[in-house]
């Protein structure tokens, strides 16, 4: 089979995305099949092809970036000398979407709804019109959960068009023990250690969990950069909290596992919708890790099944939330049970092998 992703970006540019794309695609080429990636070149002006790691990634040449959205003119043209069996669509990115929707290329289309647009609001209410039609055009959309297809006001009308298949992971990335990397990581910091992991910005909550932790008893761990950091790090030495508050930045992927190791429960304390699904949840769970997370009427909850895997509290609440870190912080065999049920969780539901085996049915669907 052939097969077309078009998104903005893919790695090494970093975001929930853009990891999704590159393991799919890649997972999809090691089965034998030709996979093409079409995205925009962050370099610029110039527009690049190569295979990497069995895909063929196209970077078009981009002009200019308007509200988070890359405008290449090359792209519509690279499309249309593309000859797949399926195109699909990752959402949202309006040039991507318009381009297919007006050029048609392959003999079917589907898009995996990542996300509703919810900061750029003037976007679309130019967009909007246009966006109802892409979506009729599809064969499928897949939604990454049942709660976003009920919450979205674009998905809801077209439910019977859609079909619910959540994000992965390569789980066995995180069963193996790295004793030693734990080991150290917990001499370095005073324990216990509450975990973060992702992008800093706006709609990640980070605001609420640093005031949290003046009434939780532990050392906060955040990982990640992003537009807020020097904001946050100042808030922190503000709370007078810098000494619990370690902003540790971006670090590789082969340290990362160690890191959900070396923690006793991992936060995500959104408070937006743009936080549809929340892949760190799928590494911390694979890690065997319980979580607290915010209700946003997304794939968070989802994910993190309150009293099962962890617990789930109102976003924007920090008294919530501290309450929440403190009784899991105070009861181990609560915290281990639930770790063990959220290893249970991830291997059986987010792993890539199981992603790609419901993709590819789907794509065998409507072909």
């Amino acid at each position: 089979m052939n097969i077309l992703h078009i998104y903005k970006d893919y790695p090494p540019v970093m975001g929930g995305i853009e990891y999704h794309i590159r393991w799919l695609a890649q997972a999809q080429a090691a089965r034998g099949h030709e996979v093409t990636v079409l995205v925009t070149n962050p370099a610029g002006m110039e527009t690049t092809a190569r295979v990497e790691q069995g895909v063929r990634v196209i970077r078009a040449s981009r002009v200019v970036t308007l509200a988070s959205t890359p405008i290449s003119l090359s792209l519509p043209r690279l499309l249309l000398r593309q000859d797949p069996d399926v195109v699909h669509l990752h959402f949202p990115y309006p040039l991507g979407e318009v381009s297919q929707w007006l050029l048609r290329r392959g003999r079917a289309t589907v898009m995996t709804y990542h996300s509703d647009v919810v900061r750029q609001a003037r976007v679309l209410r130019l967009y909007g019109p246009l966006l109802k039609a892409v979506l009729r055009s599809m064969d499928r959309i897949l939604a990454t959960s049942e709660p976003y297809i009920a919450s979205s006001p674009w998905l809801r009308p077209l439910a019977a068009k859609c079909t619910v298949v959540p994000l992965a992971i390569d789980v066995s990335r995180f069963l193996h023990p790295h004793t030693q990397q734990v080991a150290s990581i917990r001499r370095r910091f005073p324990g216990p250690i509450l975990l973060f992991v992702g992008r800093l910005r706006y709609y990640k909550g980070l605001d609420y969990l640093i005031q949290a932790m003046a009434r939780v008893n532990a050392t906060l761990l955040i990982i990640g950069s992003g537009p807020e950091a020097a904001r946050l790090g100042a808030l922190s030495y503000d709370l007078g909290l810098a000494s619990k508050i370690h902003f540790l930045g971006d670090i590789s992927d082969a340290l990362l596992p160690a890191y959900y190791q070396a923690a006793d429960l991992v936060v995500l304390p959104s408070t937006h919708r743009s936080e549809a699904f929340g892949l760190v949840l799928l590494e911390a769970m694979a890690a065997g890790k319980p979580l607290v997370t915010t209700e946003l009427g997304t794939g968070t909850s989802w994910v993190n099944q309150h009293g099962v895997t962890g617990l789930v509290v109102p976003p924007r609440d920090t008294m919530a939330l501290s309450q929440a870190i403190q009784e899991l912080l105070e009861d181990e065999p609560k915290r281990i049970a639930m770790g063990k049920r959220a290893r249970a969780r991830a291997r059986q539901e987010f792993d890539l092998p199981v992603l790609v085996d419901r993709v590819l049915g789907i794509y065998e669907e409507v072909l």
